[in-house]
C-alpha cells in the first residue's frame, strides 16, 4: 500500500488531502509512524522524531493513529488477495508476498493479476497500491518500490542479475543500515561489488547471512511464500508527552504496556517464554533487558512479575525516559502456556 496510515487517514478527512500529514506522534512528542507522499517531500519519514520532522516541515499536520481503522482496512484488502490465491505471505497491515503460480482465477500472468488486484483495492477501498512481478521474493519486492505510488513493475529472469547490479546495497531489502555501512567500509557499494565476493570470504565478515548475500547479489532467492509462518513476537510501546525520572510514574506506564501485551496474546491464542523491556532517554538513546524462562507465562500477573523485575534497574535514571516498551517473543500457543510452569526455572539473559 501507498503510505498505508497516512492515505487513510486523507480518505477519511478531506481536509489533509493534498497536505503534509504524518500519523502518530505529536507537535512535541513521540516519532513518525507514517507520512504522507506530501509530507515525504520535504523529508519527512516514519521513524523519525516528531521535533525534526516538524522542523523540516512547518505546516505538517499530525494526525494520531487509529489502528483499529487500518486493521479493517488490512482486512479488506487480504480478503482481495484470498480470491487469486492461498498463498499469502503477510510482511504488516499493508504489505504481503504472494505466490501466484498457480492462481485461483485463470489469468494469462501474473502481471494481469497484479493489475487486477490493484484495480480491486482502489475501486473497494479508495486507496492506492503499488506491485512488484517477479520470478522471486527479494525481486518482487525490489519491484515493488520502483514505481511508488500506484505503480507496477516487473523483472524478469532475464533482466534479474542486470537489475541487481547497479543498485546501491542500502536498496536491498535484507540489509539495513547497520550492515549498509560495513558493506562500505569493505568497499561493497552495489550489486556488481557484492557479486565480486565469493561465499569463502563473505562468510568471514557476514557469518549466516553470507549465503543470502551471494544469491541476492546474483537475482537468486529460494525462498518461499510461507502462508503459516508463525508470529515472533507481540510488543507494545509508548512514548510519553513529557519526560518521566520516577519509579511510579513508569510502573503506571508498565501497566498499561503489560495489558495491551496480554490482550493480543489472548486474542491470538498465544504465550511466549522470553519477556524484553525497552528504554529510551530523552536524548534517544535507548537500552533494554530480556528474560527467557523455562516455560510459557501463563498469565497477565506473570508477565507483569518479569516486566517489573527487568525495568526496575533502570531506576531512578541519570535523565528523563521518553519511552517504555515491552514485548514477548518465544511464542506458543495458548495450551502449552495455560500449562506452564513458572519463575522457579527462570534464567537471566540480560
Amino acid at each position: 500500500m501507498d503510505a498505508f496510515y497516512a492515505s487513510v487517514e486523507q480518505r477519511d478527512d478531506p481536509a489533509l488531502q493534498g497536505r503534509p500529514v504524518a500519523v502518530g506522534g505529536s507537535r512535541q512528542r513521540g516519532v513518525v509512524a507514517a507520512a504522507s507522499y506530501e509530507a515525504r517531500q520535504y523529508g519527512v519519514r516514519s521513524a523519525m522524531p516528531s521535533v525534526t520532522a516538524r522542523r523540516k516541515c512547518p505546516e505538517l499536520v499530525f494526525v494520531p493513529p487509529r489502528f483499529d481503522v487500518y486493521r479493517a482496512v488490512s482486512a479488506q484488502i487480504h480478503a482481495i488477495f484470498a480470491r487469486y490465491t492461498t498463498l499469502i505471505q503477510p510482511l504488516s497491515l499493508d504489505e504481503a508476498y504472494l505466490d501466484v503460480t498457480v492462481s485461483l482465477i485463470a489469468h494469462p500472468s501474473a502481471t494481469a493479476i497484479a493489475e487486477e488486484i490493484r484495480a480491486a483495492i482502489r475501486a473497494e477501498t479508495g486507496l492506492t497500491a503499488s506491485a512488484g512481478v517477479s520470478y522471486n521474493k527479494f525481486l518482487a519486492k525490489l519491484a515493488s518500490d520502483y514505481r511508488k505510488p500506484n505503480g507496477q513493475y516487473v523483472i524478469t529472469p532475464r533482466m534479474g542479475p542486470r537489475f541487481v547490479e547497479t543498485l546501491p546495497v542500502e536498496r536491498f531489502h535484507g540489509i539495513g543500515p547497520a550492515t549498509a555501512a560495513r558493506m562500505h567500509a569493505l568497499g561493497i557499494r552495489t550489486g556488481l561489488d557484492l557479486r565480486a565476493w565469493d561465499m569463502e570470504r563473505l562468510a568471514r565478515h557476514f557469518g549466516r547471512a553470507a549465503a543470502f548475500y551471494h544469491g541476492i547479489a546474483r537475482g537468486v532467492d529460494e525462498r518461499p511464500v510461507e502462508p503459516d509462518r508463525k508470529r515472533k513476537s507481540i510488543g507494545a510501546e509508548r512514548t510519553l508527552e513529557q519526560d518521566i525520572h520516577h519509579w511510579e510514574q513508569a510502573l503506571a506506564v508498565l501497566d498499561l504496556l503489560v495489558d495491551r501485551v496480554w490482550a493480543a496474546c489472548g486474542k491470538r491464542g498465544l504465550g511466549g517464554r522470553t519477556v524484553t523491556v525497552k528504554v529510551r532517554y530523552a536524548d534517544f538513546r535507548h537500552t533494554g533487558r530480556t528474560r527467557s524462562l523455562a516455560a510459557p507465562l501463563a498469565s497477565r500477573a506473570a508477565l507483569r512479575e518479569v516486566a517489573v523485575g527487568l525495568m526496575r534497574p533502570f531506576f531512578p535514571p541519570e535523565m528523563g525516559v521518553r519511552l517504555l516498551g515491552v514485548t514477548l517473543s518465544n511464542l506458543d500457543d495458548g495450551e502449552t502456556a495455560a500449562s506452564g510452569t513458572q519463575f522457579a526455572l527462570a534464567l537471566d539473559a540480560s
